[in-house]
């Protein structure tokens, strides 16, 4: 496959693919939040990586802090994720997805978790660098050319 075969390929299979994210079905114990596809990576952070401070979730989904502070209160309010002090540090809020919530938060990204690991598992640890390099390299790319 040459780089312009890629490039068109890439180009139709993008936005099919962002289309069916979208798509996902929210669990029916979740529907009620208004939850939307913006809360996935959030979510995801806390249920793959446990509790983490707001700071620590802006760093990692690359936004603001008030941005994050925004999407807690407002998840927190409704009784999706819960917020304690750090014992630590009593200065720092922990943020973590409210225990009764958990298994419906797993069910929502679980579709999405069985389909990447199909299509992960039989490349060689290398090749699966190489693919999840190549997906932050356009993301990266793709908003750099945005800002121009």
């Amino acid at each position: 496959m040459s780089v312009d075969e890629g490039i068109r390929t890439l180009l139709l299979l993008m936005p099919r693919m962002a289309g069916r994210v979208k798509r996902i079905p929210i669990p029916e114990q979740l529907r009620s939040f208004s939850l939307a596809p913006r809360h996935l990576s959030l979510l995801a952070y806390l249920l793959f990586d446990g509790p983490m401070t707001v700071n620590e979730l802006a760093r990692l989904l690359q936004v603001a802090p008030a941005t994050v502070s925004l999407m807690v209160g407002d998840l927190s309010r409704q009784g999706v994720l819960e917020r304690r002090e750090d014992e630590q540090d009593r200065r720092r809020t922990i943020v973590s997805i409210a225990e009764q919530h958990r298994d419906a938060v797993d069910a929502w990204l679980s579709a999405g978790a069985k389909a990447w690991r199909k299509a992960l598992e039989p490349l060689t640890p290398e090749q699966r660098r190489l693919f999840v390099e190549t997906l932050e390299t356009y993301e990266r790319e793709a908003t750099a050319e945005g800002r121009s």
